[in-house]
């Protein structure tokens, strides 16, 4: 059982916080590359650089030159000289790679008051410098109090990535906005919609195409509809892949849609920590469906989808692999058409290609297979041969979605319709997720899959002649399983087929 003093939150030893310094002078001392750094990232604002050098090296001389920045040429072992410069800074760093002299520099600033930054001396600063996302006026720092610089470097560097461009220039125009938006949208959760809408959707999307007129277009209408005299907020409802199952093959779109959501309406195979990434407190609505166990019929899921947008909520409709691949999409896009609600979708990776990249197993493969084929495999149960199936024999590849109940029937109509008996066949439980399970073997064993019992999540198949250039020492031959008077047990893996 913890104790009280186990359940204390971590806590910091620097309180985070943002220093005004525009206009206002900071000092760098240093010849070397620790002071071009530092005046490199003080160049991310518009205080007054003073570099304090008797000597700057080449590199750092000619980016000063070339930014009209002139060094105050000061001897750095002069007490009195540094002290004079340093009165009129708001913020000092001592960064001339000596770390006496850099000891030095920060007792002369403390005894005038100003904040001081040791370079590479955690012990000897007033404050730390951060690693820093640059999207002015936002602003994104990343800080390890000292411990790893690298490891900061390498999350500013991801968040880099999932912030669009033109961030800043949208928070610009928000600043343009917040009074019209004071005296006309009422505080709370009418206020709190119309940031959301402003920051998200066809403001956004004009400011990532540089078009500010259309930008301002959208926000005068946004603030027509939403302030005191204006209507009611419409919804949106984003239809969206979450991937195999993998958190990290989620696309950067789909992370930045479930971060604005009022809702969360997700399937069953969507992992919980997908639908965790959502905002804390955006509603979560499942509506799992597995075979046989429907928790909403789809009549039931699309009315739902209609009566959040009609609520004016922001909805990710989150979906297993793509939407628009056995996602039912087209019958929920349909639903939202026909109520005037808007909509978009937001691709996913589907699971026959995370199936395929969990085996190094090329889909398409130049002069053996030029073509790939989805399907569920119900389509080959029926009577009528499906016109796809004479593209298999011809070297199609087969990407088989929830194969596991149809393997029998699919290996038998394939093999009934010419394709060989002995075409590769790889098999995929939970594509891409770290309990994921793979096997491959020949169509002809396909049917024993239907009476395994070690398989309970979703099973992708993948059948062709392409099959066959994949990596074969990630996975258990079908033929180690055996089945005999209702007894499963592995064999070992140089077994070959069943004696």
């Amino acid at each position: 059982m913890s104790s009280i003093a186990d359940q204390v939150p971590e806590r910091l030893s620097v309180f985070p916080a943002f220093f005004r310094v525009s206009g206002r002078r900071v000092v760098i001392c240093g010849n070397g590359d620790e002071a071009f750094a530092k005046a490199r990232l003080v160049a991310n604002t518009d205080a007054e650089i003073v570099p304090l050098t008797d000597a700057p090296e080449a590199d750092y001389a000619a980016w000063l030159s070339a930014r009209g920045i002139a060094p105050v040429e000061t001897d750095l072992a002069s007490d009195m000289l540094v002290l004079a410069v340093l009165r009129t800074a708001v913020l000092v760093f001592a960064a001339t790679g000596n770390h006496g002299d850099d000891q030095r520099i920060v007792a002369l600033a403390r005894a005038l008051k100003i904040p001081a930054n040791a370079v590479d001396q955690p012990e000897h600063c007033d404050f730390l410098t951060p690693a820093l996302v640059n999207r002015a006026p936002v602003a994104i720092a990343i800080g390890t109090e000292g411990a790893g610089p690298v490891l900061s470097q390498m999350i500013r560097a991801r968040i880099d990535q999932m912030l669009s461009p033109s961030l800043g220039r949208l928070a610009s125009l928000a600043a343009d906005y917040r009074g019209a938006v004071d005296r006309m949208v009422p505080r709370g959760v009418s206020r709190r919609i119309f940031w959301r809408r402003f920051f998200s959707g066809d403001i956004a999307d004009a400011v990532d195409a540089h078009d500010m007129a259309s930008a301002r277009r959208a926000a005068n209408a946004l603030l027509s509809t939403t302030g005191t005299a204006g209507g009611k907020v419409e919804g949106k409802i984003w239809l969206v892949g979450a991937g195999p199952g993998a958190e990290d093959l989620l696309t950067l779109r789909a992370q930045r849609v479930l971060m604005e959501a009022d809702a969360i309406v997700y399937d069953a195979l969507v992992p919980q920590a997908i639908v965790d990434m959502g905002r804390r407190d955006a509603e979560r609505l499942s509506v799992g469906k597995r075979k046989n166990c429907h928790s909403k019929s789809q009549d039931e899921i699309n009315r739902l989808l209609v009566d959040l947008g009609r609520e004016g909520k922001c909805v990710v409709r989150l979906k297993s692999g793509d939407p628009l691949v056995y996602g039912r999409a087209g019958e929920e896009m349909a639903a939202l058409r026909e109520a005037g609600i808007a909509y978009e979708v937001v691709p996913g990776i589907t699971s026959a290609f995370a199936a395929a990249a969990d085996f190094d197993l090329p889909l398409t493969l130049r002069g053996v297979a030029s073509s790939l084929i989805f399907t569920t495999g119900h389509d080959l149960t029926g009577k009528a041969l499906p016109d796809w199936a004479s593209l298999a024999v011809s070297g199609a590849t087969i990407a088989v979605y929830m194969g596991r109940t149809v393997a029998a029937s699919v290996a038998g109509r394939l093999m009934d319709a010419g394709l060989s008996a002995d075409t590769t066949v790889a098999v995929i439980e939970n594509a891409s997720r770290a309990d994921r399970k793979l096997f491959h073997g020949i169509l002809s064993e396909l049917p024993d899959l239907e009476a395994r019992d070690d398989l309970d999540g979703p099973v992708m198949v993948i059948i062709g002649e392409a099959v066959a250039g994949a990596n074969f020492a990630k996975s258990e031959p079908l033929s180690a399983f055996r089945a005999d008077q209702g007894v499963r047990q592995y064999l070992p893996k140089t077994a070959g087929v069943d004696q």
